[in-house]
């Protein structure tokens, strides 16, 4: 009979408690990180492709400037026609610009696309960047398929409201003031027919506005809400299907996708019905133009040529109004999704460095000195309304040996590992490292040091070197073949078709649990570890290969300090030390022997695993 004792199976210890969620669609962010305006963000994301903008800008205003002079140059043609004056200039002059229309007007739709597109890359690079740096607490409040959702699809509204709205909106607002001056000129009774008509409808659109902005809110936080469906059950994919709870989870994905429908109907029925407002009012102004001015021709204040050149204004006028009231649009679209890129970047990160690359500490090599640790009156708990996980934890641990932790399950064990790695922060007490708090290193130095394999050991989808070089991506082959043959890896290698090369699977997949345990421990001794935390390391090993490795790791200890988790004592039996928590405390230290005499929860635990006392 083998009974494990799992901190698995018990809160809060081993991956962390649950901790109440912050909404999926707003991530808790800290209260002294006021939000910017929207408009100084965008201005902020604009910032880089400035050149790039004011170019595409230009060259609208110049398509635009091109467009608006066609108008006078009819109007020049039909009094010429009347009159008998050469037309050549005239002609000329519209045709030159009707070609420079056709060029600058594509030429300054790629320029802002490119730009557009610049911005989006920068936003989900830094995006990006910023989230996998995330302190484990924040990232354990939110949903990763809505933080997905934001470096995915938030980011693409940046094109739209930085090429179509802001540039599109200044475009268009341009020339619906040169347009409505050059109608000013041309005549003043009719520019007031026309713009008290638009007057009307800009009043209507803007009170359709405030609904599309709250349309668009609704409509970004539910997109959020679909990828974390999503990544819920494919992150569980083979629990879903062992629990026949497919249709479940099927039902939770589609529920958010209805919602997102609804709300995405919501905001088009506000945008339609806010350009379908303006679409009706230039039509209404065309024809009560056309109605007033036909009747001023024919009573003789008005020549026929001036009507026809404001009748073509009114023309050029609805593009401008309906690139405005788009660029209002795609603001307000914009501002929901740059709203939820700015709770994303107001998460909590680690003190990192943000580039690739940028503040790398060297691995260590041979020779470095094992690490030694220390805990002294640590407390800990994983939020103010759980209960504490440590409660005055204090041990030391020399440099070089093993040293094992055991106890029942939600003891703290696993826990620990995640103080000594930092990702989490003690509430009370401290860890010290080479007699260095863990506050005062720098996080990559700190871990650097370390070599980690976790309880579940994950493996990365790509090829199985690709797993190996995560955390030494300089490794020779001399090391790698090196731990392949400690981790008893060789032989599998030697089998698959590809080698190393072999992928291995969404997750790692096509290895199994055990295989899956010896890439991450190969992983881990790839970096030379002067600490190396084992949790739950040999848990999927049948006991071959679980001997094989406790001889590894015996060897290992000779010149590294190796710390380790398992239920099963007959990995911890030969250490050096051994710690007992139970209930948040140090209970007990010692070795095997030692605790069988005079512990009796570790005498129990030894008991019921058949392990017998040796002198």
């Amino acid at each position: 009979m083998n009974t494990q004792h799992d901190d698995r199976t018990a809160a809060p210890e081993p991956a962390p408690p649950p901790v109440p969620a912050a909404p999926a669609s707003a991530p808790a962010a800290p209260e002294s990180a006021a939000p910017a305006p929207t408009w100084r963000v965008l201005l902020g994301h604009m910032r880089p492709s400035w050149r790039y903008l004011a170019l595409g800008g230009l060259l609208n205003v110049l398509t635009a400037a091109a467009g608006l002079t066609i108008p006078l140059a009819a109007e020049r043609l039909i009094d010429g026609l009347g009159s008998g004056r050469p037309l050549r200039g005239v002609l000329l002059l519209m045709g030159v610009l009707v070609v420079v229309t056709a060029l600058a007007g594509p030429l300054g739709q790629y320029v802002l696309r490119r730009a557009a597109e610049s911005i989006v890359l920068t936003a989900r690079r830094r995006l990006s960047s910023h989230l996998l740096r995330l302190r484990v607490p924040e990232f354990d409040r939110t949903e990763p398929g809505d933080l997905i959702a934001r470096v995915t699809s938030d980011t693409t509204l940046l094109r739209q409201v930085t090429a179509d709205s802001l540039v599109g909106t200044a475009t268009g607002a341009l020339t619906l003031v040169v347009t409505t001056t050059l109608m000013c000129v041309l005549d003043p009774v009719l520019t007031a027919v026309t713009l008290g008509v638009l007057v009307l409808a800009g009043w209507i659109v803007r009170t359709v506005m405030s609904r599309v902005n709250e349309a668009s809110t609704a409509a970004q936080e539910s997109v959020g809400l679909v990828g974390a469906a999503l990544e819920r059950a494919f992150g569980a994919l083979r629990t879903v299907k062992a629990s026949g709870a497919e249709e479940r989870a099927e039902a939770a994905v589609h529920d958010a996708a209805h919602d997102s429908w609804r709300a995405g109907v919501r905001a088009a029925k506000w945008l339609a019905l806010a350009g379908n407002t303006a679409e009706l009012a230039m039509q209404i102004a065309f024809f009560t133009v056309l109605a007033v001015g036909g009747a001023r021709v024919a009573s003789g204040e008005l020549e026929a040529g001036r009507l026809i050149a404001f009748l073509m204004y009114v023309f050029y006028l609805v593009p401008a109004v309906q690139q405005l009231v788009g660029g209002i649009s795609q603001y307000h679209l914009g501002a929901a999704a740059v709203t939820r890129i700015q709770e994303a970047e107001r998460l909590r990160a680690e003190d990192l460095p943000a580039g690739p690359g940028n503040g790398r500490i060297p691995l260590p090599g041979p020779g470095r000195e094992p690490a030694s640790l220390e805990f002294r009156d640590l407390h800990f708990r994983y939020s103010p309304e759980l209960p504490p996980v440590h409660r005055g934890v204090s041990f030391t641990v020399p440099p070089r040996g093993i040293t094992a932790f055991v106890g029942p399950s939600g003891a703290g064990k696993t826990t620990l590992f995640s103080l000594i790695e930092r990702f989490y922060e003690p509430t009370g007490g401290s860890v010290l490292v080479d007699g260095r708090e863990l506050g005062r290193w720098d996080i990559r130095e700190l871990r650097s040091v370390i070599g980690y394999v976790e309880q579940d050991a994950p493996v990365i989808s790509g090829s199985l070197r690709d797993n190996l070089l995560l955390g030494c991506p300089g490794a020779d082959g001399v090391d790698i073949r090196h731990v392949l043959r400690t981790a008893r890896l060789d032989d599998l290698v030697r089998r698959l078709p590809q080698g190393l090369d072999t992928p291995v699977g969404h997750r790692g997949t096509m290895l199994s649990g055990g295989q899956r345990q010896r890439v991450a421990i190969a992983r881990a001794l790839l970096r030379r570890p002067r600490l190396l935390l084992l949790d739950e390391a040999t848990s999927q090993l049948d006991a071959v290969n679980e001997a094989a490795l406790r001889d590894t790791v015996a060897d290992i200890a000779r010149t590294t300090t190796v710390l380790v988790v398992a239920h099963r004592l007959s990995t911890v039996a030969l250490a050096d030390r051994i710690v007992v928590l139970d209930g948040g405390v140090v209970r007990a230290v010692g070795t095997h022997a030692e605790l069988v005499a005079a512990d009796p929860l570790y005498a129990e635990l030894a008991a019921t695993q058949f392990l017998q006392h040796t002198n």
